[in-house]
């Protein structure tokens, strides 16, 4: 289970700090969260704050229990936590075999790691050997990560808007990829999304709007508070237009 008490980021702009996130509270332990919620709201770095990647300015952070606030990137990936990015990087170099090896923590075979890909949707062959640099799509390199996570194996696996920037036939086999991982996945997987089709396949969702939590619930119970928070955004928007 994932638990942040009290979590606050903010920075300094302009001499003047800025709060990003505001005592965020929240206890997870589905098998499939979603965070949504209106742009510059504060989920991509929820994200990162769980992840490590950036450190709170204050709260704590709880993974099954255990206090993981001042964990390094590093330490919460041992931990077991798993972070794909909303735009992979490419490794020059290297090829998906290698990747999938180094995500996996040990010498897998290459029947292994052509198994992981084929969890994904990409056929093994035509992949395995391949370089991961500028000759592979957005989408397939989102698969790629996607086995990357799939071989860690981790307790918590977390998605940054997964569908950015890939075209539509890849995000439609992406939402089969995290259909067929909710099915089968012992951890938990968190995803940062606007994504109706991602919403619609999560067990609970998560709406954050102004660097707070509004409402925490099923789709049922959040998507209509998220009509609304969208319609407010929009009328304040077109009042600072005129």
């Amino acid at each position: 289970m994932l638990e942040l008490k009290d979590v606050c980021f903010q920075v300094n702009e302009d001499a003047k700090d800025k709060e990003i996130l505001k005592n965020i509270n929240l206890k997870l332990d589905d098998r499939f969260v979603a965070i949504t919620g209106p742009n510059g709201g504060g989920k991509s770095t929820l994200a990162r704050v769980i992840a490590g990647i950036v450190r709170p300015t204050s709260g704590k952070i709880y993974l099954d229990g255990v206090d993981i606030t001042d964990y390094s990137i590093t330490e919460r990936a041992k931990a077991g936590i798993s972070f794909a990015f909303q735009q992979p990087v490419r490794f020059k170099g290297l090829t998906v075999k290698d990747l999938i090896t180094l995500a996996s923590g040990k010498d897998i075979s290459v029947a292994e790691a052509c198994s992981y890909l084929s969890e994904v949707g990409l056929c093994a062959k035509d992949y395995i050997d391949r370089e991961v640099n500028a000759s592979l799509s957005g989408g397939e390199l989102k698969r790629i990560e996607i086995a990357m996570v799939i071989a860690r194996g981790t307790k918590l696996s977390i998605f940054d808007e997964p569908e950015a920037g890939i075209d539509l036939w890849s995000f439609q086999n992406l939402i089969q990829v995290f259909e067929h991982m909710h099915e089968k996945i012992n951890g938990s997987i968190l995803i940062i999304s606007h994504q109706e089709r991602i919403l619609n396949i999560a067990d609970r969702i998560v709406l954050i709007a102004d660097g707070e939590v509004r409402k925490v619930g099923t789709k049922e119970e959040v998507l209509p508070e998220l009509l609304k928070t969208s319609e407010a955004c929009s009328t304040l928007m077109d009042k600072i237009a005129r």
